[in-house]
């Protein structure tokens, strides 16, 4: 070994190692050793993690989640020194470090010390497992770990000191324990008020508009709006917002409209207007305005959408800020403004026309009068309903979630058309919002609809009095011909559960949902490089502080759209505008051209009007059953997406115009599926007569619980039916068991009964084959 090459490593090792004489190592005395072991562990070596409380000043905070630190796989960084700890002392033995470094492990004093440093018990086995495996399979390490590791297995050293080492390693394979308290600060979320600088620089008016549906508070607010010299108008629906527009630009007050996948500008010039109709994500923080109206302020509390409406309340700059909504939102809105200083002032309404729950069910669909909407929480009802509509020799319209909003606008003109012999109208709860009926009578098909918990898991659960009302509520609208509303259901026994549900009052709002910002994500990548950004997502979540007017809201749907592109190289800001995006996971042609598109995007190669049209087989034909409409949907889903994603990469989706031409014709080719969907119901029993007796013979979910506050036990639900309401268990194989078990049980009460059994010889024969 040369002079310089020796030199150069014998400063590497530790000062207190180069002090002790390597032929007197093994000779050292024990007390010696002690001391400075525990020097050690006051003035670890440089690079070293240092002893630092890892718990936030704040007393609210709480330990991290640590099943979501993810260990980075470390390569070994074999520098010049590699095999100089070798060379100076002698080669480990394998065997005698394996029990050294299991001795290390079981250490009480190395495992709270551990602790203290950020690594709980998951975190510290881990980080252990790694350190083991890097020391014993590595070829050769470190000349400093080396001479320790040999001083220990020798007797000369004390096993105290592999922590700095160990450390070391765990800080590589864990990043986030060196910036843990900047991490806490970042996801710090107890005062969003803060977030809005220009909201808080101006002393704004707070109007709570507040009353049931049909009442005429938007109708109130929109005045305000259209009488200011700015305004803005931030709805949960496109349909909403599209409202508003033609009624602003009706009344001569020029207007914008701006959706997540549409910007609509009334000067040629592209200038802007004095207002703007928005749904809510879209609506701008930064302009001031005059006047602002936020609808449906009910909807903070939601799971998923709620930091929308947060956002809105706490950041618009406008003088007026105009809520419409549920009375159940006023207590909180006005304590949540307490936070910002600001008064609310509190305006109540009343019904405009009266409604009443009816002494009956319906029964029967023979039983049906025109005026009259069927709600059901499937689309599979809607076709079983709508085809038994039609056998009865009655038109219907249809309306659900996933059609188009230009479909949905031409089922409601065809029902609410005096003149067009349609008078009856299927639907989900999408005319819950949104939609202008002319409805006469709401029948409730079942009370129960598909739900997702908090852990993302799919059941069934009966609706809230909040739905209840807010859908019974469209019955008997003050500017329909039906100046009385009247709701019922289907079946009997649903009945007595929709008057409990409606005898209750709205259970009051008492937190409002918040989401991390693409600035929160980026400074946590910043410390964090190697996470993927679900993992980021999610270690936010976890060391998030919320205050107790604040939630958290759900981002199951972002990570599965951030885990489906994590293969695709993007850089952070452009992938967390992608996770955004609204789409539809439920659909899988929908998933695939996501993909498809942010594999394009990654290879920086322009998502072109011809390419789009090959990825959807442009140009499609009218449905023929019902397996086609549900496929044209989808498409109309990804020009959606293309047009959304248009706005946020306008060089890379440069084809906006060509295909908004596209989606309105396809628009067109929906309806018309629409239009003739018993049609299409018949097409799909005529390829498939399963599926046809599926429909035929549905029978829809009843209530899967009793409401709150209904007094009853739940003792009543059968066994079948809790096997069907926790999706265990489909109706029709219900039915099947029910046929054998009614066989079965035919037979065995013919061996039982000597009256029966004893007629003729042939029965007996019969009796005698059953026994065998």
């Amino acid at each position: 070994m040369s002079v310089n090459r020796c030199m150069f490593i014998f400063s590497r090792v530790p000062h207190r190692i180069r002090a002790i004489s390597v032929q007197n190592r093994n000779v050292l005395d024990s007390r010696a050793r002690h001391v400075a072991s525990v020097a050690l562990f006051k003035h670890p070596p440089t690079g070293h993690l240092s002893p630092r409380k890892h718990v936030s000043s704040n007393s609210s905070s709480r330990p991290p989640d640590t099943s979501l630190f993810v260990p980075l796989s470390v390569k070994s960084e074999l520098t010049a020194d590699a095999s100089v700890g070798a060379e100076l002392t002698q080669p480990l033995d394998k065997s005698e470090l394996l029990k050294v470094l299991n001795k290390f492990y079981k250490r009480p004093e190395i495992q709270k010390l551990a602790a203290d440093h950020g690594l709980d018990a998951r975190l510290f086995h881990q980080a252990f497992i790694s350190f083991r495996k890097h020391v014993l399979e590595m070829s050769a390490i470190s000349a400093d770990l080396h001479i320790i590791l040999n001083d220990i297995c020798c007797g000369a050293g004390h096993i105290d000191d592999i922590y700095p080492y160990f450390m070391r390693h765990a800080k590589r394979i864990f990043p986030m324990l060196d910036c843990m308290d900047d991490l806490r600060k970042i996801s710090d979320l107890r005062v969003p008020a803060n977030w809005y600088p220009e909201a808080r620089a101006i002393q704004r008016k707070i109007i709570f508009h507040a009353g049931p549906t049909n009442s005429g508070k938007t109708y109130h607010a929109i005045q305000r709006y259209l009488a200011a010299k700015s305004g803005v108008y931030c709805g949960p629906l496109k349909l909403l917002a599209h409202e508003i527009f033609e009624k602003s630009n009706n009344s001569e007050v020029a207007c914008d409209l701006v959706t997540g996948e549409e910007r609509t500008f009334v000067d040629p010039e592209g200038r802007q207007a004095g207002h703007v109709a928005c749904t809510i994500e879209m609506c701008s923080v930064n302009t001031p305005y005059e006047v602002a109206v936020i609808d449906e302020i009910q909807m903070i509390r939601d799971s998923s959408r709620g930091w929308a409406w947060t956002r809105a309340l706490l950041g618009l700059c406008a003088e007026e800020i105009h809520v419409c909504g549920e009375p159940a939102a006023i207590n909180f809105v006005t304590e949540l403004m307490y936070t910002t200083g600001e008064e609310v002032e509190v305006r109540n309404y009343q019904r405009l026309t009266p409604f009443s729950i009816m002494d009956h069910a319906v029964e029967s669909l023979d039983n049906l009068h025109p005026g009259d909407c069927i709600v059901c929480f499937s689309k599979n009802d809607i076709y079983s309903i709508s085809r038994q509509i039609e056998i009865r020799g009655q038109e219907c319209a249809v309306i659900y979630g996933s059609l188009p909003p230009g479909t949905k606008l031409s089922q409601a003109k065809k029902f609410n058309d005096p003149d067009d012999p349609c008078k009856i109208l299927v639907a989900t709860d999408a005319i819950g919002m949104g939609l202008n009926l002319s409805i006469k009578r709401i029948i409730f098909n079942s009370l129960v609809k598909p739900n997702i918990n908090e852990k993302g898991e799919k059941h069934m659960e009966t609706i809230s009095t909040s739905q209840a009302l807010q859908i019974a509520g469209r019955a008997g609208r003050f500017s329909s011909i039906f100046k009385e509303g009247h709701v019922t259901t289907m079946y009997r026994d649903d009945l007595v559960v929709l008057r409990d549900l409606l005898s209750h009052s709205v259970e009051p709002i008492k937190t409002a949902g918040l989401h991390p910002t693409a600035e929160q994500i980026e400074m946590f990548a910043y410390h964090l490089p190697d996470a993927t950004l679900s993992n980021l997502i999610d270690i936010f979540v976890s060391l998030s502080q919320v205050d107790g007017l604040y939630f958290v809201c759900n981002i199951d749907d972002f990570k599965f759209l951030a885990d489906m592109i994590q293969h695709i190289p993007l850089n952070l800001r452009s992938r967390y505008v992608f996770c955004t995006a609204p789409i539809n996971k439920k659909q899988p042609f929908v998933c695939t051209s996501f993909l498809k598109f942010a594999r394009q995007f990654s290879r920086d190669e322009p998502l072109t009007f011809e390419w789009v049209c090959r990825q959807i087989n442009w140009p499609l034909v009218p449905p023929k059953n019902i397996k086609d409409l549900v496929h044209l949907e989808a498409v109309h889903d990804v020009l959606d997406l293309y047009l959304w994603l248009s706005y946020r990469f306008m060089d890379m989706f440069p084809d906006a115009n060509h295909v908004r031409v596209i989606q309105q014709e396809l628009d067109d080719i929906i309806q018309l599926g629409v239009r003739n969907i018993t049609r299409l119901i018949r097409a799909t029993e005529a390829a498939d007569p399963s599926a046809g007796q599926q429909q035929k013979h549905a029978v829809p979910l009843r209530r899967s619980r009793k409401p709150a506050g209904s007094g009853g036990t739940g003792k009543d639900i059968s066994l079948g039916s809790r096997l069907v309401k926790d999706g265990l268990l489909t109706s029709d194989l219900l039915r099947q068991l029910q046929r054998e078990w009614s066989k079965e049980h035919t037979s065995v009460g013919e061996m039982a009964n000597p009256i029966t059994t004893a007629g003729t010889g042939k029965d007996k024969n019969k009796v005698k084959k059953k026994k065998k």
